[in-house]
């Protein structure tokens, strides 16, 4: 049996990871969906990093992910990055207690981004991202006080609500 690398490793640690004590369907629609889309997105670029491509792993991941291209588009979801934006320039207290890769990702002065499914944070660095950068994003999606903040009518989803009142 081949030993795990170090990628394979936090992909262990994304899931011993839990929301048992949560109500995954009091979340946010919106949030909820980028929540998890993150969490996918994790997933695969470890998946990738840590197997290979042709792994039966990668390749239902990778499924998902192109599933999820269209959902991405649907209802309120395409306000999400319009959203962190807003955000960073109206309450960045708020801003900057968000997960990184959300901020990273959708933020528009910043070059990371999702590349064919995996994380890039900066496309001109060809070397791959340290496995520990992934243990620091799982532990930033499963804090307690975001987990909290995206229950419909919690702080962040109120945001949101404001948000897109301002803005249809």
């Amino acid at each position: 049996m081949m030993e795990k690398n170090e990628y394979s490793r936090e992909l262990e640690y994304l899931y011993s990871k839990s929301l048992v004590l949560e109500s995954v369907s009091e979340f946010h629609p919106v949030l909820w969906f980028h929540w998890l889309d993150a969490i996918a997105h994790i997933d695969y670029t470890l998946s990738v990093s840590g197997y290979s491509f042709e792994s039966p792993r990668s390749l239902m991941a990778g499924e998902y992910m192109r599933w999820r291209i269209d959902e991405e588009k649907k209802g309120d979801r395409p306000l999400f990055k319009p959203f962190i934006n807003w955000l960073k320039e109206n309450h960045s207290g708020v801003y900057g207690k968000m997960p990184a890769l959300w901020q990273g990702i959708y933020s528009n002065d910043d070059p990371a981004q999702y590349r064919s499914f995996r994380i890039v944070l900066d496309p001109a660095v060809t070397k791959p991202i340290p496995a520990h950068v992934f243990h620091a994003m799982i532990d930033d999606f499963f804090q307690k006080d975001l987990l909290k903040s995206i229950y419909q009518g919690a702080s962040l989803s109120t945001l949101f609500e404001s948000f897109k009142a301002e803005n249809l």
